[in-house]
């Protein structure tokens, strides 16, 4: 008798049998699961991405719109160019990675094989320019200034060439006007990135491979309306990559234009101006260094008064924008970025932060006023104060006696607003005010004239600037206790002690602090742009406008306008009363104060100016230079790093300005042939239906008219200046926009 089923099968054997069914059917299930998923859920999308195997796109670029100054003059446009391509994808797949191709590519150029085989290399942080930072998919140019001779040997003889294309493009020109850089305004171009792409890809505004997408400056604020939209044409290929119908085609729309509010006639005077003022500073002997000045980096600022257009900017040290068409090469992008640059990509205007100095004594004085100071009051204007075992003295150890804020603000007073700064630290507690005590006139008065925040001018990249209040001082006491701690010496050097004093009570408003604060000392900071706010409001009677460039977009057409109107920000926090004795106080500046010797002769009666000066101490460096001057139209402020004072380094150059604006000679006569700008631009300039601008031919470089001038002239004890201007003709741009309108490129992209 035996226990073995009838099957001959033991328990153990079935139960594997029936373990492996129930896992061949959970497997069918799967795979059936997973095929009903791919054919029926997703089938469609499938469908449509397995058709784009077989679809080819031929992308037509869109010429990007033009960037013009106030009058139409083209400040960025385009011009049609010979551009040879490589395609890095191509190029991958002959056995060499196309080392050869680039070689003989080179030879038929002219152009160094290496310098070549370096540009199509990818971009990361081991490479060094020259690189592609763009799509690895879009094809590489190699060089724009190809000529006919080179495009047609390399086009006939394909075969040789594999992966490289010559063909005609529309090319981004910086064209300079009237030798009118303002590069750092407009910014540059760069390739789209993958990574771009994709984070683009859902938006109303994707980008292609093709693009070339706004870095820096207004090419970069306004990217969206001037890159317009490029065209793609879908064609049906076989696997054999043959043509064998099309699918889809959508036409490139160009892009827009920006009509801005630079003259690009008074940006020129500006920029020589600025330069011109460094090189003088250059000459002059620093007594407390022992050395000449260096005056390294300098900004100014033209903005119409009324409503914060900005007319002109300028940085120093500068660039030529056009280095980065077509590629940059590893030189230029050295003399760029390098830490002997001095960092020329920096716009100061709006990103150069430095302490005002007495520029600052607006705020003060507005301060003060709020604080119950009379305005007529007799200050003590004496040669030196005293806090303790320390001694704050006039900048040239002036006694003038007892006089008013505004005296004050003509003569640049520091020993006045020492004692009312102090004697408010005092009210508010001293060092260690009662809670909710101190009422900080004078720091709440800066944050209410816009300072410590952006003033949200139209570029990328705007810095704030900085107002040391307590919660500053705080806030930067526990980022840097442990360093200063570690660092800080009582009875060390000059930095040691610093850091030693900040260790301890680096967290509270000193006595020191609130004196240096009021005539723009210390860790206070402030950009051009935001003084030209803020002197723009004391001329226009109080208001704060956002500084624009962008006046207008127009269409390609000329047929859609819009508008970008002035906005204001605030009014400034003080009385009419005191704003007259501000502006009277300003007017005594040009006329018997600290600019005086600047502007003599110049025809106060008929073309009012007003200014205040500033010379900011810096430890370890020279001194720096501000002049913040307005007219009823226009505010004018120039700064200029380590080279002097306010009125000694720049107050020539911000009288050239003036005088090229409103046609003023070297006597004090007023040639209105001459002004480039009396009054502020208000109409737009016209663009045709074919892309073309009316706008007034160039025909002079306006600064060297202003050198002429001078020359030509004589003032009777005062610099000698103004600008001319050969009155604008009305003619039309050349013919380049319109062929690069018509003969975009076209490129094939898988």
């Amino acid at each position: 008798m035996t226990n073995i089923p009838e099957t001959g099968r033991t328990p153990r054997v079935q139960t594997r049998l029936v373990v492996i069914q129930i896992l061949v059917l959970s497997l069918l299930g799967t795979l059936g699961g997973r095929l009903w998923y791919l054919q029926i859920r997703q089938g469609a999308e499938y469908q449509k991405e397995a058709s784009g195997n077989h679809v080819q796109q031929v992308v037509d670029p869109a010429v990007r719109g033009d960037i013009l100054d106030a009058r139409g003059v083209p400040l960025a446009d385009n011009e049609t160019r010979l551009v040879v391509s490589a395609s890095r994808t191509d190029l991958l797949k002959q056995p060499d990675d196309g080392k050869a191709v680039l070689t003989k590519l080179a030879g038929v150029l002219g152009l160094p094989a290496d310098e070549v085989r370096q540009k199509v290399r990818l971009c990361d942080a081991k490479t060094p320019q020259p690189c592609w930072n763009g799509s690895p998919y879009q094809p590489i140019p190699i060089t724009d200034e190809a000529n006919a001779k080179q495009a047609l040997q390399i086009r006939e003889r394909a075969e040789d060439f594999p992966g490289i294309t010559a063909e005609p493009e529309a090319v981004r020109r910086y064209g300079g006007p009237g030798r009118a850089n303002t590069s750092q305004v407009l910014g540059y171009l760069s390739p789209v990135t993958d990574e771009e792409i994709q984070k683009a890809k859902d938006t109303d505004s994707p980008y292609l491979r093709s693009d070339m997408v706004g870095r820096s400056g207004l090419e970069r604020q306004y990217d969206k309306v001037l890159r317009g939209k490029a065209g793609v044409t879908r064609y049906e290929v076989d696997n054999l990559g043959r043509v064998i119908g099309k699918a889809r085609s959508d036409a490139a729309e160009p892009g827009s234009n920006l009509v801005t509010s630079i003259d690009s006639r008074v940006q020129r005077v500006a920029e020589y101006e600025l330069d011109k003022a460094m090189k003088v500073a250059r000459q002059q002997y620093d007594k407390i260094t022992g050395t000449n000045y260096k005056a390294d980096s300098g900004a100014v600022v033209v903005m119409e008064a009324k409503t914060g257009r900005v007319v002109a900017m300028a940085s120093a040290p500068t660039y030529d924008p056009n280095v980065w068409v077509g590629g940059i090469s590893a030189k230029d992008y050295k003399a760029l970025t390098g830490k002997n640059s001095d960092y020329p990509l920096l716009n100061r205007a709006i990103q150069g932060q430095a302490a005002p100095g007495s520029t600052f004594k607006v705020v003060s004085t507005a301060a003060a006023v709020e604080a119950g100071y009379v305005w007529d009051g007799g200050y003590p204007c004496t040669s030196s104060y005293s806090v303790g075992g320390q001694v704050f003295k006039n900048f040239e150890g002036e006694n003038f006696g007892p006089i008013s804020l505004g005296r004050a603000l003509e003569v640049s007073c520091d020993t006045v607003f020492y004692g009312l700064a102090d004697r408010e630290w005092k009210k508010d507690g001293g060092i260690n005010p009662k809670k909710g005590q101190p009422k900080d006139f004078f720091y709440k008065a800066a944050h209410q004239f816009g300072l410590g925040k952006e003033t949200g001018i139209d570029l990328p990249n705007e810095v704030t600037g900085r107002v040391p209040d307590r919660q500053w001082k705080l806030d930067y006491w526990k980022a840097n206790k442990d360093a200063w701690c570690k660092y800080g010496k009582k009875g060390g050097t000059y930095v040691q002690v610093i850091a030693y004093e900040n260790c301890l009570e680096g967290n509270k408003m000193r006595e020191g602090d609130s004196i240096n604060y009021s005539i723009g000392q210390g860790d206070t900071l402030v950009t051009p742009i935001q003084e030209a706010v803020i002197y723009g409001a004391v001329a226009n009677g109080g208001t704060m406008y956002q500084p624009t460039i962008g006046k207008a977009v127009i269409s390609a057409d000329g047929k859609t306008v819009t508008p970008i109107p002035p906005t204001k920000r605030g009014k400034l926090p003080v009385t009419r009363a005191t704003l007259k004795g501000m502006d009277d106080a300003f007017a005594g500046v040009i006329t018997r104060g600290t600019a005086a010797w600047k502007f003599n002769g110049w025809p106060q009666d008929k073309i009012p100016l007003h200014a205040k000066t500033g010379t900011a101490e810096v430890y370890g460096k020279q001194t720096t230079s501000w002049l913040a001057t307005y007219s009823k139209d226009y505010t004018v402020i120039m700064t200029i790093a380590q080279a002097g004072t306010g009125s000694g380094a720049s107050g020539e150059a911000v009288r050239n300005i003036y005088s090229a604006l409103y046609g003023v000679n070297g006597d004090g006569s007023i040639d209105g042939r001459r002004a480039l700008l009396p009054q502020p631009q208000t109409t737009l300039p016209k663009v045709r239906p074919d892309g073309t601008v009316a706008a007034p031919k160039i025909t002079s470089d306006p600064a060297k008219d202003v050198e002429k001038a001078q020359q030509n002239n004589t003032s009777n004890g005062a610099d000698t200046q103004p600008p001319a201007s050969t009155a604008p003709t009305d003619n039309t741009n050349s013919n380049t926009r319109r062929r690069a309108r018509r003969r975009g490129s076209r490129r094939m992209h898988p």
